[in-house]
């Protein structure tokens, strides 16, 4: 791997646009006009206004037309890792296949022409968890990729660093990138649950010497999670989540890592929450506070985010088809705003997607909801299958807590 001097060298010497910023890389740390420069911030597309005033300094994108983003986040203030796509082999991609490598490689070089000079970009990422997947043997072909698609933007922009997202460590991928792609300058890592508090010592250990930035986190991934005794993943409410994610980016803050919370926006993966910073309503959950809380900025109305205390069926989750299920909510709000408590449900999901891969969002059943209040709803006349019961309280000044529980009704 090229030496973080020559990176610097090579960084500084460019020739820089006179309406962009100086970036450039002095060891671990990532630069910018001659000042360390810390990644904090979040992956999304819109609301760039409130991601600045929680104290971020970056939005990352993963592979859209950039332009738009680009400048939302210069009228914010925000810099922009802007993100290609490379294909993933586990989607069919082959990378023995010349001809697609070579259009995909066309892409990537109009992306990089067109916007290299925008004074929001701070920074490129080639891929995103490309190795996801796959043995290390049928992920042979990915490093070469990375790598080449890596020279290519530094050949067209060598004022701006090049970066590559991995899936955690693994036992050897980071020394694996270092080896086969020298031409990466940033290392960035997905990661999540217990495993945030040792990735940046996992990295260094397999030889990275240059900056981390820690691409998403989140409190429990779904593949890490519990599950009931009819496999549905468990997932910690809002408050747990928080809770949880502040704990990690106060060790990445320690460590002098930037880090990007996922996901500045609201997506479906295994249900409409899970991986949400907001709801598809539109109302923030608490891990936006925490994000502020941390990187000294504030949440939008200066609010605090109602907080679940319990969430629980009243005895077992797994009733007979014409049997109530009882789920008792404890929830309170730190400025004691009154709350609102919204009952939804939801089938569980039959779509597994791999690796953040579009899910539909599942079918909902109102007809189920009886008794709806703020400390609890019965759930009844639903028939055999596996479902999910949703408390969504609201502070009605745009902050919200959300949890679910999974149940079954048997036959």
């Amino acid at each position: 791997m090229r030496s973080a001097s020559l990176a610097t060298i090579l960084l500084a010497l460019a020739t820089v646009p006179a309406s962009a910023s100086v970036v450039s890389i002095r060891g671990t740390e990532l630069r910018l006009d001659g000042a360390p420069f810390i990644a904090n911030g979040a992956a999304g597309q819109t609301r760039l206004a409130e991601l600045k005033g929680v104290g971020a300094t970056v939005v990352r994108t993963y592979g859209e037309d950039p332009g738009p983003v680009l400048d939302a986040a210069q009228r914010a203030g925000l810099k922009v890792i802007v993100g290609f796509w490379l294909e993933h082999p586990r989607r069919g991609f082959d990378y023995g296949n010349r001809a697609a490598v070579e259009a995909q490689l066309a892409e990537l070089r109009r992306m990089v022409e067109r916007y290299h000079s925008h004074p929001a970009l701070i920074a490129w990422s080639v891929g995103n968890e490309v190795e996801t997947e796959l043995t290390p043997e049928q992920a042979t072909p990915v490093w070469p990729a990375i790598e080449e698609a890596a020279r290519l933007v530094k050949k067209i922009d060598p004022s701006h660093p090049v970066m590559a997202v991995l899936a955690d460590t693994g036992e050897d991928k980071v020394s694996t990138l270092r080896r086969l792609a020298p031409s990466v300058d940033v290392l960035g890592i997905n990661a999540y649950g217990d495993s945030l508090l040792t990735v940046v010592g996992r990295a260094r250990s397999q030889g990275w010497s240059g900056p981390i930035i820690i691409t998403e986190l989140g409190a429990l991934g779904q593949w890490q999670a519990g599950k009931t005794p009819w496999g549905a993943p468990l997932e910690p409410t809002s408050t747990e989540k928080a809770d949880k994610v502040k704990a990690y980016l106060q060790v990445l803050k320690q460590n002098q890592t930037g880090a990007l919370p996922f996901y500045w926006g609201q997506k479906q993966e295994v249900t409409p929450t899970w991986h949400s910073l907001f709801l598809p309503t539109g109302e923030w959950t608490e891990t936006v506070q925490v994000m502020a809380d941390i990187w000294g900025g504030h949440t939008p109305g200066d609010d605090k985010a109602p907080r679940i205390l319990a969430l629980h069926a009243r005895g077992t989750a797994s009733v007979a088809a014409g049997q109530p299920l009882d789920i008792d909510l404890k929830a309170t709000d730190p400025d004691g705003d009154p709350l609102k408590v919204e009952w939804q449900v939801m089938a569980e999901t039959h779509v597994k997607g791999v690796g953040g891969d579009a899910e539909p969002v599942p079918a909902s059943f109102p007809q189920a909801i009886h008794n709806p209040g703020t400390a609890g709803v019965r759930i009844q006349g639903l028939p055999a299958g596996n479902y999910r019961v949703f408390a969504i309280v609201r502070d009605g000044r745009g902050a919200a807590a959300v949890g679910n529980v999974p149940f079954q009704v048997r036959e």
